[in-house]
């Protein structure tokens, strides 16, 4: 037994600033644990990471249940090739604490260099990490990559993202039509798109206020239908006019681009 506490105590002296400076470099986790993690092992590197890790997927579990509402949307592009991500966490001053903006940093990089997949098999470990250095839940949210065609990506604040993938034209006109997805937020893409019973209710929305008017018949039934126009025009993207560029709707932008939208994918807080 004595030789037992002078072992662990001569261990624990053994344990240099460079060690601690190393594993914390590593982990990013503070410098106490990682001392502490060192010292349980008599200085072994391997076996403390393996202890950091292993407490940090505990500390991890143990938060999973906690409600993760706030966040980042983060996206990297390279070329015609756009990954984004959103990944959660419980309050606002941890979506703005470095280490979690590094973390949706580098779960967008795995994203945009190895896949979706990548991002699911690497992601959680590098999120424990996290979780035990901010102490809140993190989760990783929706996950895409696009590639292909002409693409262009947009993000708001970093509470919101849209991915567009272009025909033709540029990525910078593409990131203009996310620009613009972002701002106006469309529920449809082409007015073909509108389920029938969104048509039925918008109907009946409009109904009794024109034929409360003393319209003729005929004439109600031209207004009916103009106002059911109007509404879901300013829901359908290519009806809506582009908002760096009033005079034209997204549909004259294309087509004076000679590009239809391939895919749209949208992100968000």
């Amino acid at each position: 037994k004595l030789f037992s506490i002078i072992h662990g105590t001569r261990n624990k002296m053994n344990i240099t600033t460079e060690q601690v400076k190393e594993l914390r470099d590593q982990t990013g986790i503070s410098i106490m644990q990682c001392k502490k993690a060192l010292e349980e092992v008599g200085g072994d590197m391997e076996k403390a990471l393996m202890i950091l890790k292993k407490k940090s997927s505990e500390v991890a579990a143990k938060k999973s249940d906690r409600e993760a509402t706030d966040g980042l949307v983060v996206a990297k592009s390279d070329g015609n090739k756009v990954a984004m991500i959103t990944v959660y966490c419980e309050t606002d001053f941890v979506a703005k604490n470095d280490d979690f903006v590094k973390l949706s940093n580098d779960l967008a990089d795995i994203a945009l260099s190895q896949g979706v997949d990548a991002v699911k098999e690497k992601g959680q470990e590098l999120v424990s990490l996290v979780v035990q250095k901010v102490g809140e839940n993190i989760q990783i949210g929706d996950t895409a990559v696009v590639e292909g065609n002409v693409s262009g990506v947009y993000t708001h604040n970093g509470k919101s993202g849209v991915i567009v993938s272009l025909s033709a034209g540029t990525p910078e006109l593409a990131r203009d039509i996310a620009m613009h997805i972002a701002a106006m937020k469309p529920e449809f893409t082409n007015a073909s798109e509108i389920p029938q019973d969104q048509k039925d209710r918008a109907k009946e929305l409009f109904e009794k206020e024109v034929e409360e008017s003393d319209k003729p018949a005929d004439m109600k039934a031209k207004i009916l239908q103009g106002k059911i126009d109007a509404y879901f025009k300013d829901l359908t993207l290519m009806d809506q006019m582009f908002v760096k560029d009033p005079s034209m709707s997204i549909k004259n932008l294309l087509d004076k681009n000679k590009a239809e939208i391939v895919k749209v994918v949208r992100q968000k807080i």
